[in-house]
């Protein structure tokens, strides 16, 4: 059995504990500085980014070729935590002037995207054709972003490798890919 005297320190200790959080969760409600671009040297660059296969869906649509995050979501979907993959994604293929209009409701200066390499070159290579589709898709997007005041940086390659090249040449494990 406890004495009074541990009884009562622990008793204070859980107030005491009490009060912190308290205040902790009275902290957390305040309104915090606002992070303002007067923070930031003159020419720095406000804006987003993504990847093609996270964002873009439309991943069978146009002529798009499979790349390997196509196949491997498909057949080990246990091994996404939550079974998901990028059919759809975000669907900015069919969406990206609402999202280019975000950006610039935001105020971005700028947005870096991922060229789908599979949807470019669905078989990988200039020898197994070039995909219009997809050419235009990326010229329409970087003509919205121009539009609106957004500079477009773009990513070549952002570890979506045409599945085609995966299966020809076991990937980048093959020094033919380069």
């Amino acid at each position: 059995m406890a004495s009074k005297h541990s009884h009562s320190f622990l008793s204070f200790v859980f107030f005491v504990g009490l009060i912190v959080i308290a205040k902790a969760d009275e902290s957390s409600r305040r309104p915090i500085d606002v992070v303002r671009r007067s923070s930031f040297p003159k020419r720095f660059v406000f804006g987003s980014s993504s990847a093609a296969y996270q964002f873009e869906g439309a991943a069978f649509e146009d002529g798009k070729g499979p790349s390997i995050w196509d196949n491997f979501t498909h057949e080990h979907p246990e091994k996404i935590y939550d079974h998901s993959n990028g059919d759809v994604a975000l669907d900015q293929y069919h969406r990206y002037k609402e999202d280019v209009a975000i950006m610039k409701n935001i105020g971005f200066d700028a947005y870096r995207f991922s060229i789908s390499w599979s949807r470019v070159l669905p078989r990988g290579k200039l020898s197994g054709g070039v995909n219009r589709k997809g050419i235009q898709y990326y010229n329409n997007l970087i003509n919205e972003l121009l539009a609106k005041g957004i500079q477009p940086y773009v990513t070549l390659f952002h570890w979506d490798t045409p599945q085609a090249l995966e299966d020809e040449y076991g990937g980048f494990l093959g020094h033919q890919i380069v």
